[in-house]
């Protein structure tokens, strides 16, 4: 497991677009018969990916833990990203998930096994796994059960829908919020108008991109503000005082995952426009 540390605000002005991208940018996510992962010491969110191909993936990291089992005292929410059906087994029990269905895992649990249905159409799951104090029961929800919102229009280029999984309303956790943004044909831009909430992290995995396209990841403070150039099933690590906003060069979609002190889904500051630069 690779390991990110914290970045105070003042460095980050100082910056050089490889040190953006060596602290915040997480590539590589999905290695076939791998279990990739990065540790953020913001909030102490983990974020991975999965690919089983051939072989039975047991998600599993004591030498970075320091724990017997990975959930011994972390909760977790899996979504499949692909469109082929994934294989969860959960401490005996088994669960499929298909294309933008999502898994709630609490803690406590001991044994996680990760595989696809079908070898010849391998899944991709990816996963956010946050710190957790209490144990809380195994939950799974699909797509039309996340409560479909359609926000924004394609006047302001925008126009997209949200799904909310893991939150105050939805299947319940500690600490872990997460969800699914897909923007329509023609609108490029998340986030903006852009906001933070210092009370919680968030991680971005932008994914549905063609191999040539890019997402211009725009984050900083308001009043200095950066960007990262992303491709496709790339993940962003957000700090609390940063805006996380972002345009492509066509539609995707995203998934976004947030952790810390605050669990209300509409703790959010706004930025006004003419206070970014």
């Amino acid at each position: 497991m690779e390991v990110r540390h914290a970045t105070n605000p003042n460095d980050f002005k100082q910056y050089t677009t490889d040190r953006l991208r060596k602290d915040f940018l997480v590539q590589d996510m999905f290695v076939p018969d791998k279990v990739q992962m990065t540790y953020s010491h913001y909030d102490r969110m983990i974020v991975g990916g999965a690919n089983p191909v051939h072989e039975q993936l047991e998600l599993s990291d004591p030498d970075t833990l320091k724990t017997d089992y990975f959930l011994e005292r972390r909760e977790i929410g899996f979504l499949n990203i692909s469109h082929n059906t994934a294989v969860i087994k959960v401490d005996g029990e088994t669960y499929e998930l298909n294309r933008l269905e999502v898994l709630y895992v609490g803690k406590g649990k001991r044994e996680v096994l990760l595989e696809s249905k079908d070898k010849a159409n391998p899944a991709k799951l990816y996963f956010c796994s946050t710190p957790a104090h209490k144990e809380i029961e195994t939950q799974k929800m699909t797509m039309e059960q996340a409560n479909p919102t359609p926000l924004g229009s394609l006047e302001t280029s925008n126009e997209r829908v949200i799904y909310k999984y893991i939150h105050a309303d939805g299947i319940q956790s500690c600490q872990l919020m997460l969800g699914v943004t897909c923007l329509k044909t023609g609108s490029i831009w998340n986030t903006m108008p852009s906001h933070i909430h210092d009370r919680r992290m968030e991680a971005y995995l932008y994914f549905d991109l063609n191999a040539d396209a890019r997402i211009f990841h725009m984050m900083g403070e308001p009043s200095e503000t950066r960007h990262l150039v992303v491709a496709n099933e790339q993940a962003i690590i957000s700090p609390p005082w940063s805006i996380h906003s972002g345009a492509g060069t066509s539609n995707y979609s995203f998934c976004w995952s947030m952790a810390g002190e605050n669990y209300s889904f509409s703790d959010q500051d706004f930025i006004k426009m003419d206070e970014l630069k």
